[in-house]
């Protein structure tokens, strides 16, 4: 069975109109129905009231040019058709009206007549799908050809019909999704999904983000890609202003996030304007957010909310408009249940949430970030420095084991290989180089483990309890609480603590294996997780 076409259009006030020679001109509406090679089954046309006469004629009109079309004219009251809020709402109250049957019926929506701002809200409709049907313009016909129809154009919305146009998107986006991971050709599938999420909504929204995860993780450099990647598509004209809240002490973190007038305080010679209004139609990326005072925490809710905000020693408002990216190590849920951070903020700036993985939660991400390190190491120096074969084997394998706590994640790593590169006596780190640096990283790990340990055990376990452990069990359970601390669920942390033997065994719940294990010191993961941050 044929399906039929069916065109809905707007009414051209000035081109359809029917003077006495009205044969001899181009009239796109009425010269659309008598193509030959094109046959309109049926056509909607939407006018406005005081137009019905001259919508009754051009119906006549091609009933005279096309039998075979039935015209049905539809009376829309736009209070001003070149007013994009009410033209838009009065076209999409038709669209919900209208009984479209696309199981039956092709609908082309015809955008060549109607104001601009008619022509514009048709091809936004059409586009998100409220009208369900393709674009068609029409064209009136060369001097040569005067008396024809003139040209005529379907227009398909769906990019993926467009070759060329969907290979130049997926490039462009492509070049985005590189761009945010500086370039390094990540192997990890969920840093590459959680990049991608990440690169939809940086171009889409300039609602707050927020990312989490462990010191080290590459959160500020991810905030500072984001901002240059709305930089380079045009959609901030700001700057990108940074600020680490941990460094915030007093009347000095007042007056660095919202500036203060000359003589608000002793010593305050001169006015400062605060990262609020220097982040103005930029990106303000605000570090250790959990660190911020209640107070401070109030004054930014507010100007993420009115975009307004009071100086120190000031009683005139002042504005910004600023994009927040907001990041933490800590876990901001548990601090609202222990009264140091607000709820209302947390809800706020908890729109888009991103969690960046710890090192040691992407194995095989060691080898692009040390080929990563290694060329910004040349551009910093102007020395190129490689590894032998078996050194860089030798590093890669330890630093991807179980053994390679990287407590400050990325920048253990570029640390690292800072020091190696720099040690290294020729062009090249040798197997001497990378046992030195592997000598070194676990005694400074061994160093610093005793005293964070014990309080990591203090705070799970309490004194008298950790009193009655035994070393050996001390040593094994804060190790595993460390993990813990950095995995995103049950399962994924036992996975880190039994890699070794899974290799080995036929069944894998390393969850139940590690909730047994814990209970055995009577702690459930439910409760661990809320507690297991920084103190």
């Amino acid at each position: 069975m044929r399906r039929e076409t069916v065109v809905l259009g707007l009414l051209g006030t000035t081109l359809d109109a029917s003077p006495r020679a009205r044969w001899e001109r181009w009239r796109p509406t009425v010269d659309l129905c008598r193509r030959e090679d094109f046959l309109v089954d049926r056509l909607e046309l939407l006018h406005q009231p005081q137009y019905q006469e001259l919508a009754d004629t051009v119906a006549r009109d091609i009933a005279s040019v096309s039998p075979e079309t039935r015209v049905r004219t539809h009376a829309l009251a736009f209070p001003d058709p070149w007013d994009f809020e009410s033209v838009f709402a009065t076209l999409l109250d038709f669209a919900h009206a209208y009984p479209f049957k696309p199981e039956s019926e092709d609908y082309l929506v015809h955008i060549t007549t109607g104001t601009h701002v008619q022509q514009i809200c048709l091809y936004l409709l059409t586009e998100a799908r409220y009208l369900p049907g393709k674009l068609l313009q029409t064209s009136p016909p060369t001097p040569a050809n005067s008396g024809e129809p003139g040209d005529l154009r379907v227009i398909d919305l769906d990019l993926a019909s467009y070759r060329q146009i969907a290979e130049r998107v997926q490039a462009v986006r492509s070049e985005g999704l590189s761009f945010l991971k500086a370039g390094i050709a990540t192997r990890n599938p969920g840093f590459n999904a959680l990049i991608e999420q990440v690169e939809r909504v940086a171009t889409a929204t300039r609602s707050p983000i927020l990312l989490t995860g462990p010191t080290g993780a590459g959160k500020t450099r991810l905030a500072r890609k984001i901002f240059e990647l709305k930089q380079a598509r045009h959609q901030i004209a700001g700057r990108f202003v940074e600020l680490n809240c941990a460094t915030l002490r007093g009347d000095a973190a007042m007056s660095a996030m919202f500036g203060h007038t000359r003589g608000a305080f002793t010593g305050a010679v001169r006015e400062r304007p605060g990262v609020l209004k220097s982040a103005d139609n930029g990106v303000l990326f605000l570090d250790e957010i959990g660190e911020l005072g209640l107070d401070e925490q109030a004054m930014l809710l507010r100007a993420l909310e009115d975009r307004v905000f009071l100086p120190v020693g000031s009683d005139r408002e002042v504005s910004s408009d600023f994009q927040l990216i907001a990041g933490t190590n800590r876990d901001l849920r548990a601090g609202v249940r222990a009264g140091s951070f607000r709820d209302d903020l947390l809800a706020r700036i908890d729109i888009w949430t991103f969690r960046m993985p710890a090192l040691r939660e992407r194995p095989e991400d060691i080898e692009p970030n040390l080929d990563y390190e290694l060329e910004r190491y040349a551009q910093r120096h102007g020395r190129r420095v490689t590894f032998g074969r078996a050194a860089r084997a030798q590093f890669v394998r330890f630093a991807a084991s179980p053994q390679a706590r990287w407590p400050g994640n990325f920048r253990d790593f570029a640390a690292a290989l800072e020091r190696m590169a720099t040690l290294a006596p020729g062009a090249q780190i040798s197997a001497k180089e990378v046992e030195a640096e592997l000598a070194r990283l676990q005694a400074t790990w061994s160093e610093g483990q005793v005293s964070d340990d014990e309080a990591l055990l203090r705070r799970q376990l309490g004194a008298e309890a950790l009193a009655g452990l035994d070393r050996f069990d001390r040593v094994q359970l804060a190790d595993v609480l460390r993990v813990c601390a950095e995995a995103r669920s049950l399962s994924d942390a036992g996975r880190v603590l039994f890699a070794a033997s899974r290799e080995r065994r036929s069944s894998h719940n390393d969850a139940d294996r590690l909730r047994k294990y814990l209970r055995k010191f009577g702690l459930e993961w439910s409760e661990l997780t809320s507690t297991i941050g920084p103190s």
